[in-house]
């Protein structure tokens, strides 16, 4: 290469400067104690993400209401206190000079049994994988107005405690992507009907976001390109949402795509019988997942692009910058066994990240030559998942990562981890409650 162009300060449209072009992704991180407040493994993992080099980090949904989480173990900002180790999450997570924005979310129907019996959802859609999800019920227009103002609170307080920025979780199915598709909003309302209204949840909750934080501080937005499913949200109604936001004047515009159901962000390619439409061979091995829908949402919104999901070499890194295809570079996975990663490419001993997953294989012989081929490589996908989040939590405990850890070994462990924490969240739920 003759000029690393990841090394290039970015500066954003609030005023505020990202000291370079790669991103550490938004990553479920499932480390907080039972009452959803940040513990001491998540101030070590975000000190030693920050000492990385990314010049932003992002990071796991943070949720707004303590009744829907992702997963057990998210942060929670629901009048639960703990803003004092939230300060010192922040301190931790920006001690290298980098940006730290707070990902801020709400699941909707995504919201598993172990965590809650009664979702919320724009429609009443259920979510039908495997029998983890129940069947939501319809928000009411007050409570959306509630959720509204939960999203601009939890950005005000992530200022307040040390967060540089936040970003809006629009994507992968959750509730505001939920708003977005026309196969979960079925509402005819001012909140759905047409693409106009189904974008109006979004919209409304940048524009509180923004009237909260204020001008001078960076807001931005996770959408996807695409639900890759039939009847679901497109390309083109992302190009759409792409341009509207650019009118809200949003500081960076980070490009994904899929659902639980489609879950293309974990390079699952899912059902074809349900795929809106299928992926190219030569698409599918290309570096990153998303940049062929980024190339389209470009010509629809001149908002600082970043694109995550699949980017391992530091070459096509540069080309994608210097064509003008993005403008940030997310990586996720890579920094669960490379924390260390990004300082390498900004200076080049690196030039490539590892590609772990090529050898993460569940096998045949985890239920025989009898199991169903959709079956298997759900599991997979799945193991993939589990092998990441046990990288994270050696992270979170000073130590390095494994990888040699056993695929099956960090699956079962991780189903069993997360029905632990789901039990001690449904406990501290009811002691709160009285």
């Amino acid at each position: 290469m003759t000029q690393n162009l990841l090394s290039r300060p970015l500066e954003l449209p609030c005023g505020a400067t990202l000291p370079n072009r790669l991103m550490k992704a938004a990553m479920t991180e499932g480390l907080a104690d039972a009452e959803g407040r940040v513990t001491d493994r998540l101030i070590t993992l975000y000190r030693r993400w920050s000492a990385g080099g990314a010049g932003l980090l992002v990071t796991g949904n943070i949720m707004i209401d303590a009744r829907y989480l992702e997963r057990p173990g998210n942060i929670v900002i629901d009048n639960n206190g703990g803003e004092s180790a939230l300060r010192a999450l922040a301190d931790a997570g920006t001690h290298a000079g980098n940006h730290l924005w707070m990902q801020i979310s709400h699941p909707g129907r995504q919201c598993s049994r172990i965590v809650n019996n009664r979702p919320v959802a724009p429609s009443p859609v259920q979510l039908k994988i495997l029998g983890n999800f129940a069947q939501p019920r319809e928000l009411s227009h007050a409570e959306i107005n509630n959720v509204v103002a939960n999203y601009a609170r939890v950005a005000r307080i992530a200022r307040e405690t040390g967060f540089t920025g936040v970003q809006i979780h629009a994507a992968h199915g959750y509730l505001i992507s939920q708003f977005l598709s026309p196969l979960t909003n079925r509402r005819n309302d001012d909140w759905g009907g047409d693409p106009v209204r189904r974008a109006r949840f979004l919209l409304h909750i940048v524009r509180a976001v923004r009237a909260s934080v204020g001008n001078d501080y960076p807001v931005a937005v996770k959408l996807n390109s695409a639900d890759f499913q039939k009847g679901g949200f497109t390309l083109t109604d992302s190009c759409q949402v792409a341009g509207w936001l650019q009118q809200e004047k949003i500081d960076l515009l980070e490009i994904s795509g899929g659902t639980y159901e489609q879950p293309r962000l974990l390079g699952y390619h899912g059902d074809p019988a349900n795929e809106l439409e299928p992926v190219r061979q030569s698409t599918q091995r290309r570096e990153a997942y998303f940049l062929e829908y980024a190339q389209a949402i470009r010509k629809s919104t001149n908002t600082p692009l970043a694109v995550t999901g699949g980017i391992r070499d530091a070459k096509f890194m540069n080309e994608a910058i210097t064509n003008g295809e993005l403008d940030v570079v997310g990586l996720a996975r890579p920094l669960c066994v490379e924390p260390e990663l990004p300082d390498r490419l900004l200076n080049e001993s690196a030039l490539v990240a590892r590609r772990d997953e090529l050898n993460l294989r569940l096998g045949t012989g985890l239920f025989g030559p009898g199991s169903s081929v959709g079956l298997f490589r759900a599991l997979n996908t799945q193991g993939g998942v589990a092998w990441y989040y046990r990288q994270i939590i050696r992270l979170s405990e000073g130590r390095e990562p494994d990888t040699t850890l056993n695929l099956r070994s960090a699956l079962y462990r991780h189903i069993r981890d997360e029905y632990r924490a789901g039990f001690a969240r449904r406990k501290a739920m009811r002691n709160a409650n009285g």
